[in-house]
């Protein structure tokens, strides 16, 4: 299926272009500025020139689903915060809608909905998070929310715990990028993960598993 990274020049997003190729899917990056086209052909992904902060039907309009990888990041101020993870994501998820993009999938964050979980710095980053999952869940969507702890650059283990809460804090238990990557990318292949919100951790379950059984 054609499957619109968005956040595809993200750390996370980049990892995820060879996983959908490896799939039989075709990837689309979202990127800001024509000058990432370049290192997303050499991914192997067609880019699509978009902005979480302007119109994005055009953006969508012919895909049959989109994984939302992108973020102001944790370190970012209120401000920023809400413009690209609750503004922004509410937008894309509408354009979705509208379009008839059927299939949803969302990086978001563990504790997004629990900040007492966190450290005061992160609340407004949850907050936002939490504010855009819950539209999505609303919607009519085929939606799946993953919520993985600490993302690491640690190499790909292809091993997890997943679960609704697993009680650690937000900046504590890690996952890797890589690992957090397969999750996103395997959930489209799983269609029992359809309205399913989930926390993930680095375990000792293959994912394929893990996701199959939940």
């Amino acid at each position: 299926m054609d499957v619109l990274i968005v956040g595809a020049n993200g750390k996370t997003g980049r990892l995820i272009i060879p996983l959908l190729l490896a799939a039989g899917h075709r990837p689309r990056a979202m990127i800001r500025a024509e000058g990432q086209s370049e290192d997303m052909l050499a991914l192997g992904a067609e880019p699509v020139i978009g902005d979480l902060e302007a119109p994005l039907a055009d953006v969508v309009r012919g895909h049959a689903a989109v994984i939302f990888a992108a973020g102001s990041g944790s370190k970012t101020g209120p401000e920023k915060t809400i413009d690209v993870d609750q503004i922004g994501a509410i937008a894309l998820i509408d354009a979705c809608a509208a379009e008839n993009c059927r299939r949803f999938v969302m990086l978001s964050a563990m504790a997004t909905g629990a900040p007492e979980r966190a450290p005061q710095k992160l609340h407004h980053y949850l907050t936002s998070k939490a504010i855009a999952d819950a539209h999505l869940a609303a919607s009519t969507l085929d939606a799946t929310i993953v919520r993985p702890g600490y993302l690491s650059d640690d190499t790909a283990t292809g091993r997890i715990r997943i679960g609704e809460n697993l009680g650690e804090v937000a900046d504590g238990g890690p996952i890797s990028r890589a690992d957090t990557a397969h999750i996103l990318s395997a959930c489209l292949d799983h269609l029992n993960t359809i309205g399913a919100c989930f926390e993930a951790l680095a375990g000792d379950t293959p994912i394929e598993d893990a996701l199959a059984a939940l």
